[in-house]
């Protein structure tokens, strides 16, 4: 393969990593590996009422935590962040846009932690991150979902725990003035949805703030429940250390931690406490809770006096959240009625998302292998499958030379040796035929001098022992001097000048394949930023 063959060769393969990694990658599980739940069974039934086929789609995302001065400890405004915040923002709003969007979900629901240090953020930094929440989630005012109905949770990272609302009102102000209420309930089909704030459940009770979510959970439970409920909470309920929460967990599981300050209040908590876990169970009745948080996916059971009750936590969407397999979830929810108690009212799949860590490394390792296979390529032009054969051809020279070398001890049988003294005296043994063959008749005819050397023996005497050699070569025919011939002649180049001409043409090829390449990374990049 020539050296243009390979530069070729390494665009095409650059390219088509690109168009994978930054657009196909996105469209696979739309297309191949998720799909609504309630399609997986079409004509089931449940409680005698035949399934229609009728739900209401609803998308589950939580955790973009978008990234800002709190998260890296990276300077604010570094070039350092910016970076990290525009891939990661790509991420999710490629992943919105290419795997969520396709699907056509009827209601979009948040399950919190939309910003990372929103409690800690100015008023003009939580506005520049809302703003680009929604950006990445299609949320402005011109979107063309907006036929799309949209439902948020709070989460620790948008208003903190009670060491926080509780003594700065602002950061909870600012979030139901964007964002809505904290505690509140919608129906989906024939659903009802609660949506609870878990970050206040563990609180001081007598604080106004604080008891909001257990009076909202009160009045919830002395209504007639017509519908199967879901429980929306973005810290999960109690579960036991070591709790295992199924397959589809990737990080090992964090057992229950709750910080306080020394006075009491709440600093941070992974998961609602065991009395907080049993009184929402008791009072709501739901026949499934969805939850965020973890970062990780979890499906764990709960036991309450109403039956078993499954709890799916929800992975992040975002891949620098400590989870390099991201993920949302599908749930579909009945437009028929069924009983109270039938969790058969909703079915979920889990979906994921592109591993873009590993899609990093594959650029990585292509980058690497480009410039080991141009730096060490061979510069000549004659193909290797040429290289190849010629030396074959060297392998059948010498093997033909070793043959002919085993044939002329063979016939050492048939000549006779003469004894011959030179002129101080010492006796040489000769060999000669014992009849003239054709050979030596050639031979002396070919170069008469030669064969009058032989005659003469004070000429036997001057002859050196590299005439020997030359000798017997032409006698056994002209195999090691074509073999020497065709020998590569020896580089008259020094070593400095081969390193610098093989330096610049390896900057000019990989200039030529980042010409072709980097326009196409620049396209893809921002295909799913601009506004569409």
């Amino acid at each position: 393969m020539k050296q243009r063959e390979l530069t070729g060769l390494l665009c095409v393969i650059w390219a088509a990593s690109l168009l994978y990694g930054e657009m196909v990658a996105y469209w696979l599980p739309s297309l191949w590996s998720c799909s609504w739940p309630h399609l997986h069974r079409p004509n089931s039934t449940v409680d005698g009422a035949r399934y229609p086929g009728d739900y209401v789609k609803i998308a589950v995302i939580t955790d973009p935590q978008l990234m800002d001065k709190t998260s890296l400890n990276l300077a604010p405004k570094s070039l350092a962040l910016e970076m990290a915040q525009f891939y990661t923002d790509l991420y999710m709003r490629r992943a919105f846009l290419s795997s969520i969007m396709p699907l056509k979900p009827d209601v979009i629901l948040y399950l919190g932690d939309y910003f990372d240090g929103g409690p800690y953020l100015s008023d003009e930094e939580w506005q520049e991150s809302l703003n680009r929440f929604k950006h990445i989630f299609y949320l402005e005012t011109q979107g063309k979902h907006r036929d799309i109905k949209v439902y948020f949770l709070p989460g620790n990272h948008d208003i903190g725990y009670e060491s926080v609302h509780i003594h700065n009102t602002r950061v909870v102000n600012r979030y139901e003035h964007e964002f809505g209420k904290r505690n509140y309930r919608f129906t989906a089909g024939k659903v009802e949805f609660i949506a609870v704030d878990a970050q206040t459940l563990d609180a001081h009770h007598q604080e106004n703030q604080a008891s909001s979510s257990l009076e909202f959970v009160k009045n919830v439970s002395m209504d007639v429940q017509s519908y199967p409920r879901v429980l929306l909470t973005h810290i999960p309920l109690y579960r036991r250390d070591w709790t295992y929460c199924g397959p589809n967990r990737n990080s090992p599981v964090i057992n229950q931690r709750i910080l306080r300050t020394t006075d009491g209040e709440i600093r941070y908590q992974n998961y609602v406490s065991e009395e907080s876990s049993d009184f929402l169970l008791e009072l709501l009745k739901p026949v499934l809770i969805l939850s965020g948080h973890d970062h990780d996916q979890c499906t764990l059971t709960h036991k309450s006096t109403s039956g078993p009750v499954m709890e799916h936590t929800v992975g992040t969407i975002s891949w620098q959240q400590g989870n390099l397999y991201p993920s949302f979830m599908l749930l579909s929810a009945s437009n028929i009625v069924l009983s109270n108690t039938s969790s058969a009212a909703v079915s979920t799949q889990l979906c994921y998302l592109p591993m873009q860590t590993f899609i990093y490394i594959w650029y990585l390792v292509l980058f690497i292998f480009t410039l080991l296979a141009l730096l060490l390529w061979p510069t000549s032009s004659v193909s290797c499958w040429h290289h190849l054969s010629d030396l074959a051809g060297y392998g059948k020279q010498m093997l033909s030379g070793l043959l002919s070398a085993t044939k002329e001890k063979n016939e050492d049988l048939d000549c006779e040796y003469e004894m011959i003294w030179d002129a101080e005296g010492s006796m040489h043994l000769v060999k000669k035929p014992s009849n003239t063959s054709p050979s030596v008749k050639r031979l002396t005819e070919m170069n008469p001098e030669r064969g009058s050397a032989v005659i003469r023996p004070t000429a036997r005497k001057n002859i050196s022992p590299e005439s020997d050699i030359s000798l017997s070569v032409d006698n056994n025919g002209d195999i090691g001097l074509d073999y020497m011939t065709k020998l590569p002649p020896r580089g008259t180049r020094s070593w400095r000048k081969i390193v610098i001409q093989r330096l610049l043409r390896t900057f000019l090829m990989l200039s030529i394949i980042a010409a072709v390449n980097v326009t196409l990374y620049m396209i893809l990049l921002f295909k799913d930023w601009i506004d569409q």
